[in-house]
């Protein structure tokens, strides 16, 4: 693994370097959370398969920008997720209550304003190039918060891969990198670890068995 001083020179030129794309990734999850918001109500499979993007994407420009750990790292939970998300419900998403909800909004809005790496960016510019979709922990938080406003998708399996992520890079980026407001990360880690094994998630599927992947 690279150095912490690499690490984060390779993080802020990802993050300065690919503006217009993490401009990109704001506008997608606008247009998720304004669907939701106005009561568009997609398969679960579907959604699970819309948040598996920006991890993609996360694992592409760490191999551009010499990171093969954060590279496979994101490319394997990618293909995990899609594999867990093909096989997962069809019925539509549902709003998790509010006792998961807030978290996750709060994850959200973490994810999309991510106030680091950007170099002399004035705070309105946080609110539409943050680096999410570009590195690591916007990019799960918001992937993170989506997974708590849906109720988990009705997936532990889904949560789980998603809190061991969130617990790693959280813990990582505070502590190894020094990038302290990681540690909110490990909040959203923690809520999403909460609702695997809530019973939030024993939901019944349209074959009428219950869906605890």
């Amino acid at each position: 693994m690279p150095s912490s001083e690499v690490i984060l020179a390779g993080l802020n030129a990802i993050a300065n370097q690919w503006r217009l794309l993490a401009i990109f990734w704001h506008g997608y999850f606008i247009v998720l959370l304004f669907g939701l918001v106005f009561g568009v109500r997609p398969r679960t499979q579907r959604i699970g398969l819309l948040l598996v993007l920006p991890l993609f994407s996360v694992g592409i420009l760490a191999w551009l920008h010499g990171n093969p750990f954060n590279g496979t790292a994101f490319a394997l939970t990618g293909i995990v997720l899609a594999a867990i998300a093909v096989r997962s419900s069809r019925e539509a998403v549902t709003v998790a209550p509010a006792w998961v909800a807030v978290p996750g909004a709060l994850m959200v809005g973490f994810g999309w304003i991510y106030p680091h790496f950007l170099d002399n960016a004035t705070p309105l510019e946080y609110l539409y190039a943050a680096p999410t979709g570009l590195i690591p922990c916007p990019t799960l938080s918001i992937v993170i918060g989506f997974t708590l406003l849906l109720g988990g998708l009705r997936s532990r399996t889904w949560c789980l891969v998603l809190a061991i992520m969130g617990l790693f890079y959280g813990v990582f980026g505070a502590v190894r990198l020094g990038v302290t407001l990681d540690g909110v990360l490990l909040f959203g880690a923690l809520a999403t670890a909460y609702v695997a094994f809530s019973p939030l998630l024993r939901t019944v599927n349209v074959k009428g068995t219950v869906d605890e992947r």
